[in-house]
């Protein structure tokens, strides 16, 4: 089957339940985890169109992802990035993306089976325009999940418009992701491009946080060579007024983050680490 088609369609109604959520799921060297993650994206209450984007596996990571949608009978499509780096993988899944909502979820993360119907509420929300979850790791109990969920909704009530989470749980309205540039190489290029994009967002509504809205990453080490920003640079972030944190990411860190060598290729996983801004 040629790149970029969809596979598993034996449903001859499958585009239309899937025409509401697309994911985005962009993987390098992944092998272990990404079985898990496209099994918890199949046991979702709403039906997506799944997105692999591999960008320049070594260990086999896209043979698994392809004997995995067919095991759990994963609507997908398959794709191949050669630029290295997640903000080019990201802006070539965005291409084949014609549904109402999209999220970005990363190989290493488990999504409950109500993720995508949770964030759906959200973004109906008039002048929603992204949405964001909580974090904890898989296991976690569901007292940790509602914790987790209600210290990110408060905070984001303190530091509104915010990205206060990573690219890992984020989802969007697909007409503001598009409208605000989306994934682009040319506009940003270095890590914490989860940050950035929501910049950028803020112009085309609101940024949504709810208790209920939890996801699942692996516990992974992280990378020592992916420093992202500092504590100075964090604060000076959450200190950023709305309509200003553009200038932040364009005129004030992209330079440093230059400086440092941190393009996106660096969020590329190392053996036993996982990259992380």
């Amino acid at each position: 089957m040629d790149q970029g088609a969809v596979e598993n369609a034996g449903n001859a109604n499958w585009q239309a339940e899937a025409q509401d959520w697309s994911v985005l799921l962009p993987f390098y060297n992944e092998r272990d985890y990404l079985r898990g993650t496209i099994r918890s994206l199949a046991e979702q209450t709403v039906v997506p169109v799944v997105i692999l984007i591999d960008n320049g596996s070594t260990d086999r990571s896209s043979e698994i992802a392809r004997a995995a949608c067919a095991e759990f009978g994963v609507q997908a499509v398959h794709l191949h990035e050669g630029r290295p780096g997640k903000v080019a993988a990201l802006q070539r899944g965005l291409r084949d993306v014609q549904s109402r909502y999209v999220a970005t979820c990363d190989a290493d993360t488990y999504y409950p089976a109500d993720y995508l119907a949770r964030a759906g509420r959200l973004l109906e929300r008039p002048g929603t325009a992204a949405a964001v979850a909580a974090n904890t790791p898989p296991g976690s109990s569901p007292l940790a999940g509602h914790v987790a969920g209600w210290r990110l909704e408060v905070t984001s009530r303190f530091l509104p418009q915010q990205c206060l989470n990573g690219g890992a749980s984020q989802v969007f309205r697909t007409s503001a992701l598009k409208a605000c540039g989306g994934f682009d190489p040319l506009i940003w290029n270095w890590v914490l491009e989860d940050h950035e994009i929501m910049a950028r967002i803020e112009r085309h509504g609101r940024i949504a946080y709810h208790r209920g809205f939890v996801c699942h990453p692996a516990d992974r080490p992280r990378s020592t060579d992916c420093r992202g920003w500092n504590l100075a640079e964090q604060l000076h972030y959450h200190f950023t007024a709305s309509g200003e944190r553009e200038r932040y990411f364009h005129d004030f860190l992209a330079p440093r983050l230059r400086e440092r060598a941190l393009p996106s290729e660096k969020l590329r996983r190392t053996e036993g680490s996982r990259a992380n801004a």
